[in-house]
């Protein structure tokens, strides 16, 4: 069991090497993107499925609490929480329009859509990042593999170079508390 467990953190730690290594520059223009919409009265919005729902969930409340210091809440919301609104759209529209369908709602174009998506072809993901171009918002992708579908529909994606969903979460969660505290400090200064 202690090499499983070795191995495995070998593994993530050989894959936060590369993911540092290739992705600075897309890390460092996602975060001048949340930040600067920040900056300027818009709002971030987070969405995904499963495991990256809950980190969309996880990444709102970091900007909405506090993340490293108590400052100023910062507006941030995850589409994937409010099971009314999201049960009554996949039964009235479809699973595929659970996202967009908020989108369409709530998102203005001084705002940015944050889409976690490992594989990057969810429809509900594509559906939401066309929703968000076309109300005028920007749209950030956090995905892994090739991108998928998703990196060309997105203005900017950050991706991490695995096959594996679970070390693509775990990098996406490091690098987005990064940005967090860059913006945490930038903003609070």
């Amino acid at each position: 069991m202690k090499a499983q467990i070795t191995q495995r953190l070998r593994d993530l730690a050989a894959t936060a090497t590369t993911a540092a290594e290739r992705l600075g520059p897309d890390v460092e223009r996602a975060a001048v993107m949340m930040r600067d919409v920040l900056r300027h009265g818009g709002t971030l919005f987070f969405c995904g499925n499963g495991g990256s729902a809950a980190d969309a969930q996880h990444l709102a409340t970091e900007y909405v609490v506090r993340y490293m210091k108590n400052r100023r809440a910062l507006p941030a919301i995850a589409l994937t929480t409010d099971t009314s609104l999201i049960t009554a759209t996949g039964n009235d529209f479809g699973f595929d329009e659970i996202f967009a369908r908020q989108v369409e709602a709530l998102v203005t174009a001084r705002d940015v859509l944050v889409i976690h998506s490992t594989s990057g072809s969810s429809p509900n993901v594509i559906k939401a990042a066309e929703a968000a171009r076309g109300k005028g918002a920007q749209v950030i992708a956090f995905s892994s593999r090739d991108g998928g579908r998703l990196r060309s529909v997105a203005d900017h994606s950050v991706i991490v170079p695995t096959d594996r969903t679970d070390r693509a979460q775990e990098i996406h969660l490091c690098i987005e508390h990064a940005i967090c505290e860059i913006i945490e400090t930038e903003l609070s200064a």
